[in-house]
């Protein structure tokens, strides 16, 4: 697996980033005992800068351009989720009502994201609770992460 091109503090342990010169290509949840790599690339400093942003206002907008390498159907459901505003969440089954599709498919394709926080998966959650995330549906690291993304923006789920 490549290195990854920065590696920042976040309130949940530390978020990795790949990027090559054009495009963020993957953002990664990592536990806080990873090294830290500060960025050096233009690019990986703005994506670094506007993931800190998020972590002081859940309200920020980020403008970075993103490599959505992935399925027709992953990449509809990835637009679907960009509209969820912060503080707001949809179950699977909105979603994939909202694209024509079905929750388990939708809930694929969440897990599949390779950007999240920039395309913030964690705002869809199971109609009767949190749901999986990032394909780790039990609890422990990830659940954990998803549910101080949620919290951080107002939201509170068992």
């Amino acid at each position: 697996m490549n290195p990854f091109d920065a590696v920042i503090e976040a309130p949940f342990g530390k978020v990795g980033i790949r990027a090559d010169e054009a495009c963020v290509r993957e953002i990664v949840y990592l536990p806080a005992d990873v090294d830290s790599i500060a960025p050096e690339k233009p690019l990986v400093i703005d994506a670094a800068a506007q993931i800190r942003a998020y972590f002081e206002q859940p309200s920020i907008r980020f403008d970075l351009p993103l490599a959505t390498c992935g399925t027709a159907f992953q990449q509809r459901v990835w637009r679907g989720i960009s509209s969820i505003g912060a503080g707001h969440v949809w179950t699977y089954g909105q979603l994939a009502r909202e694209i024509g599709s079905v929750p388990r498919a939708v809930g694929q394709a969440c897990g599949s994201n390779p950007l999240p926080i920039v395309i913030p998966c964690h705002r869809v959650v199971a109609s009767g609770g949190i749901g999986g995330f990032a394909h780790h549906p039990g609890e422990g690291f990830y659940r954990n992460v998803k549910r101080w993304l949620l919290a951080h923006e107002g939201v509170s789920i068992a």
